[in-house]
């Protein structure tokens, strides 16, 4: 599969299930431990959600997911060279017995300076498996060389695409496509992470995830600096107050 061509003629890619076994279990561990550990960082989130967007800061250990180098890599070549971090969210959605729900949206416009329109990605990570009866993540198909349609009911009708699969299943999207969490009846919990990457160059996406001075400031790697080195308004601010927080080290 050629992924460049496929973001090109759909915006979004679905990978098939990019992490192992041992590598579900272990994210997983770290997911739940999370939950566990930090229920004050989880709050509601958009429709029968609950979600951590912090998860740096309580699990830094999500680095490891977040700089995967089989993920990583494709990110780079999609965007076109080194990327830097925006934003995390741990997500959970419980068993659920009302309507199908859905909110089409999309999370920022398009950026046509780049050949695929592409300003930030997301990365879509299923740990726990996902069907025609959980909830899912949906999307909806457009190529780079058709209009944006900013009418949602005009650009759905180019259809809709169920992201299914087993644990440690992963897909790419632009974070320009309409995309939505879909809520179906069902018995069955659905565990996300979700990680958006920008270019360096670029301004950062938002404010929802801070990044540990360990990271961006302190670390002994140039890399892993530069990587999360685009600080939003909420690290900026949290440095600024406490200048040794995050920093697990200091």
């Amino acid at each position: 599969m050629d992924v460049r061509d496929t973001i090109a003629r759909q915006g979004f890619v679905d990978l098939g299930q990019v992490l192992d076994a041992s590598e579900v279990e272990h994210f997983r561990g770290l997911f739940e431990a999370d939950r566990r550990d930090y229920p004050y960082f989880w709050h509601p989130y958009g429709h029968h959600q609950e979600a951590n967007y912090d998860a740096l800061i309580t699990t830094p250990a999500f680095d490891g997911l977040i700089r995967h180098p089989r993920l990583l890599a494709v990110i780079e070549t999609l965007m076109g060279g080194p990327v830097c971090f925006g934003e995390i969210g741990l997500r959970r959605m419980p068993a659920y017995e009302g309507e199908p729900h859905q909110q089409w949206h999309r999370d920022r416009a398009h950026w046509p300076d780049h050949p695929l329109r592409l300003d930030y990605v997301q990365l879509m990570v299923y740990l726990s498996d996902v069907d025609e009866t959980t909830h899912c993540f949906s999307l909806s198909p457009e190529a780079i060389d058709e209009p944006i349609l900013t009418d949602s009911a005009s650009q759905l009708r180019r259809g809709v695409y169920h992201l299914h699969g087993p644990a440690g299943t992963c897909a790419l999207c632009n974070a320009a496509v309409l995309h939505t969490a879909t809520t179906r009846p069902t018995a069955v919990e659905r565990k996300t992470v979700q990680i958006y990457y920008g270019h360096r160059h670029r301004a950062p996406l938002a404010n929802d995830s801070a990044v540990p001075a360990t990271l961006w400031r302190d670390h002994h790697d140039a890399e892993t600096r530069g990587f999360y080195g685009v600080l939003n308004e909420r690290t900026r601010i949290l440095a600024s107050a406490f200048p040794n927080f995050p920093n697990t080290e200091g």
